[in-house]
């Protein structure tokens, strides 16, 4: 089933002009194999669990796909994403969103990925990205520009989400910080804004009451044997998830 989202109404989104002409909405399939080619080359998707690097028709409202996942890998940070012309626009950001418009989250630009990941929720067993995705946060979300792809050429996007855990209007800024596309994300005051820390105060997973040692339980076999994928804080932090998710792995096998 597919997540709840907030009852609260929000206000409407700026009326959306024509679409100038010659300019479609959908991608093609060449167009999508092209803007998920990075994708495709950063995974061997023989032995990942996640998506392929196929590209979705492209909506022609509004309303698209939005999702946050929280990703354990070398580091911990949370995975923001926008569906637009058949492929969910990608954000990393180290700390997380935040709901306090007084707060400025950096959120380096990543590659694009396939709108069907933004439902996975798993293990990556080895090479980029190995350790666990969480769905944190999902919804759709609605842009309050004209013309998205002017918007992320002049670098910045405003935007409306209506999900679980984010609502309300928010804003990308890119910034001038040299090296890979940086932005800031930042929560627009009104009626959704808050100084609670979002992250912390709701950490588990939109697919019920599931944090990654549950994740990592649901595995039918241990994807590390021979111990966490990474080294470092994450890798302490992944090692104490595997012990946690061995408790947790009869359990599972018990219910069966």
């Amino acid at each position: 089933m597919p997540p709840r989202t907030s009852s609260r109404p929000l206000p409407k989104p700026q009326a959306m002009t024509k679409r100038p002409a010659g300019r479609s909405p959908t991608a093609s399939p060449r167009a999508g194999r092209r803007l998920l080619a990075s994708y495709a080359a950063k995974r061997d998707l023989a032995r990942s669990a996640e998506p392929p690097a196929v590209a979705a028709a492209a909506t022609r409202t509004a309303r698209r796909t939005f999702c946050v996942q929280k990703h354990l890998a070398h580091h911990l940070h949370y995975d923001f994403r926008l569906e637009h012309r058949g492929v969910l626009l990608s954000w990393a950001i180290p700390k997380g969103p935040s709901t306090d418009p007084a707060v400025k989250r950096l959120a380096m630009q990543v590659e694009d990925h396939p709108v069907a990941y933004g439902s996975f929720e798993g293990v990556i067993a080895s090479g980029y990205g190995a350790g666990i995705v969480m769905l944190w946060d999902a919804g759709v979300w609605s842009p309050l520009d004209d013309d998205v792809d002017a918007a992320l050429v002049a670098g910045r996007l405003s935007f409306m989400i209506r999900a679980t855990k984010l609502n309300g209007r928010w804003s990308l800024i890119r910034t001038r910080r040299p090296g890979r596309p940086s932005w800031l994300l930042i929560k627009v005051q009104d009626a959704y804004a808050s100084r609670r820390e979002v992250t912390s105060a709701r950490p588990h997973s939109v697919n019920g009451s599931v944090d990654f040692p549950a994740i990592l339980a649901r595995e039918d076999r241990e994807p590390w044997p021979d111990g966490p994928p990474v080294g470092g804080e994450a890798g302490d932090l992944l090692r104490s998830i595997i012990v946690r998710a061995r408790r947790l792995a009869p359990r599972r096998a018990a219910q069966r």
